[in-house]
């Protein structure tokens, strides 16, 4: 059986291996590139797409509402006549 200790020392020098070798310079290169990519772009977060469209269905069922309330007085002003 591998014992603990030998088994987390082998875990902890291979993560400093590939901590020092060219695959985390290439994802910090990589993210890094993302990042600035996505930054240009005219992109919105879920956060904030998820608020846009709350507020969307909010104003869509005023709307209703009002275009409701306009209807019937609509008819109300048409009976008076």
């Amino acid at each position: 059986m591998i014992d603990a200790k030998v088994f987390e020392e082998f875990s902890a020098r291979l993560g400093a291996i590939i901590a020092a070798s060219p695959v985390a310079d290439i994802e910090k290169n990589a993210r890094a590139l993302l990042s600035t990519f996505f930054a240009k772009l005219d992109l919105v977060s879920r956060e904030e797409f998820d608020i846009q469209a709350q507020v969307l269905l909010r104003t869509r069922e005023k709307l209703k509402a009002l275009e409701e309330r306009l209807d019937q007085l609509e008819v109300r002003d048409n009976n008076r006549t």
